[in-house]
């Protein structure tokens, strides 16, 4: 488990994690998100002891990160894959890890296989591709086959498949009951990785609930009703005590119902549905929603008959 309580970091007068207090747990994958400048990176470099905080305290498996020994065998992270020695092969830069920490030369043969770089474990990474960066640098996070493991944007530069297999890896270390913390800003990805969410914007924390929990708080829901009889189906809706709202392409749109009592209500007036949806939000217009407040940097939409161009 990580234990985040009052975490601060200040850089002169700008407040870059502001009193961050949340627990990460074991046996799930809990997602790690915030627009740019939301101090995602320095809440990370932190838990990993590579920034000192101004206040506050961060605990891994109840110990500071420099009161461990053999740290890669308690946590491992993924957090810059081209933090490598480019004069050193693939092999040799995890045996230095390896070698640090009491770890087993055999492992590293393992996670080159279970990466899929066992290939190219002879060459330097200085040649990699970004996508090939990234399976080395989760290597290197899997190499003291720890309890717990961060990665930040771990999908970065990988192909449909490669983001296929890290998902699924990512799963399958929670479900061993291991602690996952994952920082991405890929939101579609991010909904099919993560089951609970911390999401925080300027430095503090705006949210840590489960992702079903976070998306029905930010966002609107409704059921999606069409039929070649609207004017009856909004009386019927009406006289139930549900207020339909229009919408431009002639269907209903019905908060505070679920699809199965509209359906039962449209039988017992003898309507025909053509549509009956229930409508979700994204985890993307979720967090677009929540930290619409917290964005640092705002792009703007350029306009004119020119396409655009500044003057």
């Amino acid at each position: 488990m990580i234990e985040l309580r009052g975490l601060t970091k200040r850089y002169g007068e700008k407040t870059a994690v502001d009193h961050l207090t949340f627990s990460v747990r074991s046996g799930i994958v809990t997602g790690f998100l915030g627009p740019n400048g939301a101090g995602k990176s320095t809440t990370m470099r932190l838990m990993l002891g590579l920034d000192g905080p101004t206040s506050g305290d961060v605990r891994i498996d109840g110990r500071r990160y420099d009161q461990l020994r053999d740290p890669l065998n308690y946590i491992g992270a993924l957090l810059e894959a081209k933090a490598v020695h480019g004069g050193r092969s693939a092999y040799n830069h995890l045996l230095c890890m390896a070698q640090s920490n009491g770890i087993p030369r055999r492992r590293i043969g393992e996670v080159l296989d279970l990466v899929g770089l066992s290939a190219v474990a002879g060459k330097r990474p200085k040649g990699f591709s970004l996508g090939m960066g990234q399976r080395l640098g989760i290597a290197a996070a899997l190499l003291g086959d720890p309890r717990i493991l961060m990665f930040d944007e771990p999908v970065n530069g990988l192909d449909p498949e490669g983001i296929h297999w890290i998902r699924n890896l990512m799963q399958h270390l929670a479900r061993e009951g291991r602690t996952v913390f994952v920082s991405s800003h890929l939101m579609s990805e991010m909904s099919l990785t993560a089951e609970h969410l911390v999401v925080i914007g300027r430095g503090r924390l705006l949210a840590d609930t489960s992702m079903a929990d976070f998306i029905a708080a930010n966002s609107r829901t409704y059921v999606r009703v069409r039929t070649p009889e609207p004017e009856r189906m909004r009386d019927a809706l009406s006289g139930a005590g549900l207020t339909p709202v229009a919408a431009g392409d002639g269907s209903w749109q019905v908060e505070g119902a679920d699809a199965a009592r509209i359906g039962e209500l449209a039988a017992g007036h003898q309507l025909v549905l053509h549509e009956l949806s229930p409508q979700k939000a994204s985890l993307e217009e979720a967090f677009m929603q929540l930290t619409a407040e917290s964005v640092e940097y705002h792009a703007h939409e350029e306009s004119g008959a020119d396409g655009g161009k500044g003057r």
